[in-house]
């Protein structure tokens, strides 16, 4: 017998309501995919990391006074956690735009979840209030692709027994799983 594709497994796993969670993609996991493949590994393992992290504690506070009156937040089967603005768009906030190419991401597998498991079609808005920054994002048939692409890499790092070899990235300084790659 063949495996499933990971992205129907994805959207199999998703569509049925008696599901039994096995195989499951969160934004945040979108984005460690792109950021750091060893960073996703761990957090798959479910390795809590130091929410006391000066970047971690920076990103949640930009996130959760940025636009707080002009969104709702939305979270979707436990898997996905948006917020809406008022006009419908979805909203990703981030501190800063060092990491758009992440974030990016993150806001198309938002969108891409809308349009495939819950059957809407959005638009999203990137925004980066710290930089007075915003950018539209659709989901085009290449972006799709992209989102795609990235669950098939997700699955693949995540279902491996030992995580990916550390390498050393201008990001490392401030993870919160230095530790786990560099105490040594």
């Amino acid at each position: 017998m063949t495996e499933l594709d990971p992205v129907e497994r994805l959207l199999q796993t998703a569509r049925d309501e008696t599901r039994d969670d096995s195989f499951r993609v969160t934004g945040v996991m979108m984005q460690y995919y792109v950021v750091c493949k060893r960073e996703l590994w761990f957090h798959s393992r479910h390795i809590e990391i130091d929410r006391g992290n000066e970047a971690i504690v920076r990103g949640t506070h930009v996130d959760e006074t940025a636009y707080s009156e002009k969104r709702r937040h939305v979270s979707i089967d436990s898997t996905i956690a948006i917020d809406v603005l008022d006009d419908g768009r979805v909203l990703e906030v981030k501190p800063s735009s060092s990491l758009v190419e992440p974030a990016k991401l993150q806001l198309l597998y938002y969108l891409w979840y809308l349009k495939h498991v819950v059957g809407v079609e959005k638009s999203g808005v990137l925004a980066h209030p710290t930089e007075r920054k915003r950018e539209d994002v659709e989901l085009t048939s290449a972006a799709e692709q992209r989102v795609e692409d990235a669950i098939r890499g997700v699955y693949e790092i995540i279902t491996t027994e030992s995580p990916p070899p550390a390498v050393q990235k201008p990001v490392c300084g401030s993870c919160a799983y230095h530790d786990f790659c560099w105490s040594c």
